[in-house]
């Protein structure tokens, strides 16, 4: 039983780190795809379009579980009296990925058939023009459910100062990310942004350094594990 839950915390933080480190990798090529597709508008208030629009939506679809996994090994990374909140965080971080899962597939999938691709449907169906369906479900999954999420992980890492500067990456993701809502009561998107800094700027850059927090723990338990031997 003993190395059935050693073995266990192997298989979580492995997985963990691998997950984290990938948050991170895609997390930046999703910010030079979205870089790249800004620079390519003729004005602020025009949509991100293909290639760059349609590469963005596929790497949410391979973050987004990413991320969930990360949260996940957090959770059980968590000291037993704190659990609670990492369980919060869990089921706010499921939510929010399964929402923004459907929102961009279907994007991805609709959103190509003639149907749904005459201007009044698209645009109040589809498009990231405030307002339309997808832009009000997206605000809801990312600056909310997401930075809810980030809150209550965030007592997991509390010890080195390794722990600390994620902590506090992760509580800056999350304020930024909720303060993107502020841009709906004033029906400014160009406000809302400062929530697309929180979850996509900051938040892969918190996702790297748990992964590092992760290895670390992983190493250590190998070496715990060779001199046992």
């Amino acid at each position: 039983m003993q190395y059935a839950s050693k073995q266990f915390e192997h298989n979580l933080v492995k997985i963990g780190t691998i997950s984290c480190w990938g948050v991170f990798l895609l997390g930046i090529m999703y910010i030079i795809t979205t870089a790249l597709g800004f620079l390519s508008l003729k004005t602020p208030h025009d949509q991100i379009d293909d290639p760059f629009f349609t590469i963005m939506e596929l790497l949410i679809l391979f973050i987004a579980p990413l991320m969930a996994v990360s949260v996940v090994t957090a959770h059980f990374y968590n000291s037993p009296e704190n659990r609670i909140f990492s369980m919060i965080a869990v089921l706010f971080i499921f939510i929010a990925m399964g929402i923004t899962s459907c929102v961009h597939f279907v994007i991805i999938i609709l959103g190509r058939y003639v149907e749904f691709t005459n201007p009044e449907t698209f645009t109040l169906y589809f498009s990231f023009t405030w307002p339309s369906l997808v832009y009000v479900l997206d605000i809801l999954a990312w600056d909310w459910f997401f930075a809810i999420s980030l809150f209550f992980i965030t007592p997991v890492f509390n010890g080195n100062r390794l722990e600390r500067v994620v902590r506090i990456l992760l509580i800056v993701s999350g304020i930024l990310s909720l303060g993107g809502l502020v841009g709906i009561p004033l029906e400014n998107m160009l406000i809302r942004n400062i929530g697309i800094i929180g979850y996509a700027v900051v938040a892969p850059f918190a996702f790297l350094l748990m992964g590092i927090v992760f290895r670390k723990k992983l190493l250590t338990a190998d070496l715990h594990k060779h001199r046992n031997r």
